[in-house]
C-alpha cells in the first residue's frame, strides 16, 4: 500500500490509542515511504508513529525528513530517543540537520552524542558551509595494497555493515594516504590469492575537503561514479561522499540559477516556510533595479516623440519589436547559462559563444523579419486605408527592425553572463528580465532609427 493510502488507517489506530495494530501496516516499508507517510500526518500524530517505529528504522527514516519535520520530530520525542536518533544517522545528513539548526540547539545536540561521533561532527562543521567536507562520511572501506584479495574480503565481511557504500573500495598506504579506489566488481573476480597491489592500476579520482560542492557535482557527471574520496591537502583520505548528497546540492543548484534567471534573489528557504519580509526583500531589489532600466525606455520614447508623432502608425508595431528583442534575448541567456553550470562553456569559451549566437541571431531575425514583413502586408491587405501606397516601405522597416533586434537581443543574452563571471558575480545573476530591459532600450533606438531612414520623404 501506499503512504497515501494507509494514512486513513494509521490516523484512525492513532486517535484510538490501538499503536499495537500499526506496525503490521508498516512492516517491510522503505525509510524513504516511512518519510512521505510521517509528513502527510498531523503534527501531534507525527511524533507517536515515529517512536512506534523499531529503532534502526526510525534513524534511517529520520534522514529522508525534511529540515523542518526533522527539527519538529526532535522537539517532541525524549532526550534518550534524541540521541539515539542522531547517533544512528550518517555523519554526512546529520551534519545537514545540525547546520540548519540555531547555534544553541546545535551545540545541545552534539552533547549528547556518543565520543566518536561527537568527534566526526564536530570535525564536518568545522569545514566552510559550501565545502565538500560538510557532505562527506567518514563511513567507508579502506585495504591496504599488500593484502591479498582474500584478505580484503575477509575486511569487509567484518566491517562492511558500518560502510556508506560497497560499490567502491579504498585502497591506502600505510600512513592513510590514497593510492586507488577498486570497484567492488574487480575484487570479487579476482583469484583470492592475488594481490590488491596486482588489480590495483593507481587511477583515481579524488576532491578535496576544501572543494566546492558546485564543482562536485559536475566531478560526479563527468566520471559517472556513486562515490568518490575526499582527501586533504596531502593526499590522506579522510573520507566518501555519494551521489545522493550530489543530488541534493544539483537540486539547490538548480532552484538557485532558476530564482535568479527569473530575476530575484535565490530564497534560502523553501517557497511556503520563506517568511513574507524575507520574500518581499529577494524580489524587491531586482524589481527596482528593473524599474530604473524601464525608465530608461521611457527616454528613449521621449527622444523620438516627433517620429511617433509624424507616423503613429509606428507605435502599432513597437510591442513587436521590443518583445521579439527581450525573447530572443532571454533564450540566448538561458542557453549559455546553463551550459555554464554545467560546464560545457567556460570563460574561454567566449568568443566560439558569441560569434555562434551571432550567426544564429541574424538566421533567427531573418526569420522573424520575413514573418513581420508578410504581417504588414497581411494588415495591409484588410485595411488599405492604414497604409495606403506605402506598406512596402513600413513592412520593410519592421522587417529589418527585427532583424536587427533579435540579433542584438541574442549578442547581449549570449555575452551578459560572460561579463558577470569576470567580474565575480554569479551568471545566472544576468537575468533575463534584466536582459530584456537593456534590449528594450536599444531595440527603440534600432526601430526608430530603420523607420527614420526607410520612411523619409514618405510616412516621416
Amino acid at each position: 500500500m501506499s503512504p497515501a493510502e494507509v494514512q486513513p488507517q494509521i490516523e484512525e489506530a492513532i486517535k484510538n490509542r490501538r499503536f499495537a495494530a500499526v506496525r503490521p501496516l508498516l512492516s517491510g516499508w522503505e525509510p524513504a515511504d516511512l518519510a512521505d507517510l510521517i509528513g502527510r500526518l498531523e503534527p501531534e500524530d507525527r511524533a507517536v508513529l515515529f517512536r512506534l517505529l523499531p529503532r534502526d528504522v526510525a534513524a534511517s527514516t529520520f534522514e529522508y525528513l525534511t529540515p523542518e519535520l526533522q527539527e519538529e520530530v526532535l522537539k517532541a520525542l525524549g532526550h534518550e530517543h534524541v540521541a539515539e536518533i542522531l547517533n544512528g544517522m550518517s555523519p554526512d545528513d546529520r551534519t545537514a540537520l545540525l547546520e540548519e539548526l540555531p547555534a544553541s540547539v546545535t551545540r545541545e545536540l552534539i552533547s549528547i552524542l556518543t565520543p566518536e561521533e561527537r568527534a566526526v561532527a564536530k570535525t564536518l562543521l568545522g569545514y566552510p558551509e559550501d565545502s565538500i567536507g560538510r557532505l562527506m562520511t567518514p563511513e567507508y572501506i579502506a585495504v591496504r595494497p599488500e593484502w591479498s584479495v582474500d584478505q580484503a574480503l575477509a575486511h569487509i565481511r567484518r566491517y562492511g555493515h558500518d560502510s556508506e557504500t560497497l560499490n567502491v573500495i579504498y585502497v591506502v598506504d600505510e600512513g592513510g594516504k590514497l593510492i586507488d579506489d577498486l570497484r567492488m566488481r574487480q575484487v570479487l573476480l579476482a583469484q583470492p590469492e592475488a594481490r590488491i597491489s596486482d588489480i590495483a592500476d593507481g587511477h583515481f579520482v579524488s576532491l578535496k575537503a576544501t572543494d566546492d560542492q558546485e564543482g562536485a557535482v559536475q566531478a560526479f557527471s563527468e566520471y559517472d561514479r556513486v562515490a568518490l574520496p575526499v582527501t586533504d591537502s596531502t593526499g590522506s583520505l579522510l573520507g566518501i561522499v555519494t551521489i545522493d548528497d550530489m543530488l541534493d546540492v544539483a537540486e539547490e543548484e538548480a532552484t538557485e540559477d532558476i530564482q535568479k534567471i527569473g530575476g530575484m534573489e535565490a530564497l534560502d528557504e523553501p517557497y511556503l516556510k520563506t517568511r513574507f519580509a524575507q520574500m518581499v526583500r529577494k524580489r524587491a531589489g531586482w524589481l527596482i533595479v528593473l524599474f530604473f532600466g524601464q525608465m530608461l525606455t521611457a527616454g528613449a520614447l521621449d527622444y523620438f516623440r516627433a517620429e511617433i508623432a509624424t507616423a503613429l502608425i509606428l507605435v502599432m508595431f513597437l510591442p513587436l519589436i521590443i518583445s521579439s528583442g527581450g525573447n530572443s534575448g532571454s533564450q540566448a541567456a538561458t542557453l549559455v547559462i546553463r551550459a555554464m553550470s554545467l560546464g560545457e562553456v567556460e570563460g574561454a569559451h567566449w568568443w566560439s559563444v558569441v560569434r555562434r549566437e551571432a550567426v544564429s541571431g541574424l538566421a533567427l531575425g531573418l526569420i522573424v523579419g520575413a514573418v513581420g514583413f508578410l504581417w504588414v502586408g497581411a494588415i495591409a491587405l484588410f485595411h488599405p486605408e492604414n497604409y495606403a501606397e506605402h506598406w512596402p516601405l513600413l513592412g520593410l522597416t519592421v522587417a529589418l527592425s527585427l532583424v536587427g533586434v533579435v540579433l542584438w537581443g541574442t549578442l547581449i543574452g549570449s555575452t551578459l553572463p560572460f561579463v558577470m563571471q569576470l567580474v565575480g558575480a554569479d551568471p545566472a545573476t544576468s537575468s533575463t528580465p534584466f536582459v530584456a530591459t537593456v534590449v528594450d532600450v536599444t531595440g527603440l533606438v534600432i526601430y526608430f532609427t530603420i523607420a527614420a531612414l526607410v520612411l523619409r520623404g514618405t510616412l516621416l
